[in-house]
């Protein structure tokens, strides 16, 4: 849903943009180069350019989840509190009920529709390369070619269902974020309703305790970053927290420099073997006193620097400003559909370009064993070339998604959410007070 719709700080659409691009390079190097998950390649060794703090965010970007979550939580606080601000109550339960009643199927249909396509790739053997290369992760991820059509549409509508009730998809494991994120949708849906009729300072008081009870249960990457957004939205329509900006430029610049340093960094931590670099070991050492008992510190990095990083954007209004310029407004819009078509892209047509388009035959050894061909990994020379022509490829890709699947998509639930729901002139009394 485009924030553009719902008030005037396209900078979360900015910041969505981000999100999805940090996710596609992400994959890239969990393909191709893992060990930029560490702070460096071995114990002894010194760190590359892409493994220093910082600069790590980029390849890492185990972040990009992270914003997801706190955009959903701030996209959906919006209206509703500009509203109750103009104790419009009963605007702001209306407008509560359609974006809960639209979001479900605004969800559900596209990436129905997106497995549905993976499906149809995987029948016709567009992942073999992927599967029978050395790169894990396109292995891992790939659907496998099923021979009987009858068990494998019975596949396909399993795997359909079950990416919204257990998280998974056998065709596309990247929309496991998506049932999170569509409970956590209606869980600030819920929490908005609940706190209708409650002070602006009691209800940021409220998103804080809601905050911190994910923290105490480990939910770092959805939980608490939805109800930061909530707590950081009704922050951004607080009128004295607007003066403060306005009266203390200076001030608010040097809180800005400060929240950001400091989120970036924190957001740094890497994935893995923190003891190998003096910055991730001085890291750990804070963080596992602040995260709480079976939290998982690399998620508990992103989520605390994101919330930083968010203050830091709060206190600059001209970073806010960058972040709505055309051009990443423009990524923005294509967030979605480069989430849903990122990765069979990858598993194909990455695949492809780097590795071919040959699948080696299976080998029998002298015991009879029959091995399967691998596919070796040319270099990073090869990906080099190849990635200035697949990262343009996926972007015309999500261009055309959101040009004409997301449309149809939208009209289908239009048509859906018109035909269910009540005619005006039943709607009775929204909620009294």
């Amino acid at each position: 849903m485009p924030v553009g719709k719902e008030g005037n700080v396209k900078w979360v659409d900015g910041l969505r943009g981000l999100a999805s691009s940090l996710v596609v390079l992400t994959h890239i190097a969990r393909a191709f180069d893992g060990d930029l998950f560490f702070p460096t390649s071995a114990a002894d060794a010194a760190p590359r350019v892409l493994q220093l703090p910082f600069l790590r965010i980029l390849v890492q970007g185990r972040i990009g989840v992270t914003i997801f979550s706190f955009v959903t939580g701030y996209v959906c606080a919006l209206k509703p509190i500009k509203l109750y601000r103009q104790n419009n109550q009963d605007a702001a339960f209306n407008a509560v009920a359609k974006s809960a009643l639209n979001r479900v199927p605004r969800l559900i249909i596209p990436c129905s529709l997106a497995t549905v396509i993976i499906w149809v790739m995987a029948q016709l053997g567009m992942f073999l390369v992927g599967k029978s290369s050395d790169c894990w992760w396109c292995g891992k991820t790939a659907p496998d070619r099923m021979g009987n059509i009858f068990s494998s549409i019975n596949h396909l509508i399993f795997n359909i269902i079950n990416t919204w009730t257990h998280g998974a998809n056998a065709y596309d494991g990247n929309q496991w974020t998506l049932l999170p994120l569509l409970k956590g949708s209606m869980q600030v849906y819920t929490f908005i309703v609940a706190t209708a009729y409650l002070q602006p300072r009691y209800r940021m008081i409220a998103s804080l305790i809601v905050y911190f009870y994910f923290y105490i249960g480990g939910d770092s990457a959805f939980g608490m970053q939805f109800f930061w957004g909530v707590f950081l939205c009704d922050v951004q329509n607080h009128p004295s927290a607007n003066e403060f900006l306005v009266r203390r430029p200076r001030i608010s610049r040097v809180l800005a420099i400060v929240f950001l340093t400091l989120g970036l960094y924190v957001a740094s931590y890497p994935e893995g073997h923190p003891e190998w670099a003096t910055w991730s070991r001085l890291q750990y050492k804070v963080l596992v006193h602040i995260v709480p008992k079976g939290g998982e510190i690399p998620r508990f990095g992103s989520g605390i620097g994101l919330q930083l990083i968010t203050l830091g954007l709060h206190f600059m209004p001209a970073l806010r400003d960058f972040l709505s310029s055309k051009y990443l407004l423009w990524l923005g819009k294509q967030s979605f559909a480069v989430y849903l078509l990122h990765g069979p892209l990858l598993r194909s047509v990455l695949c492809w370009m780097v590795y071919g388009i040959y699948v080696p035959p299976d080998i029998t050894n002298e015991n009879g064993e029959v091995l399967h061909g691998k596919l070796v990994f040319p270099g990073a020379m090869r990906l080099l070339i190849a990635l200035p022509f697949w990262i343009p490829l996926n972007y015309g890709a999500a261009m055309l998604w959101t040009g004409y699947v997301d449309p149809w998509c939208a009209r289908l639930t239009e048509k859906i959410v018109s035909y269910i729901k009540l005619s005006r002139d039943e709607k009775g009394v929204l909620l009294p007070q």
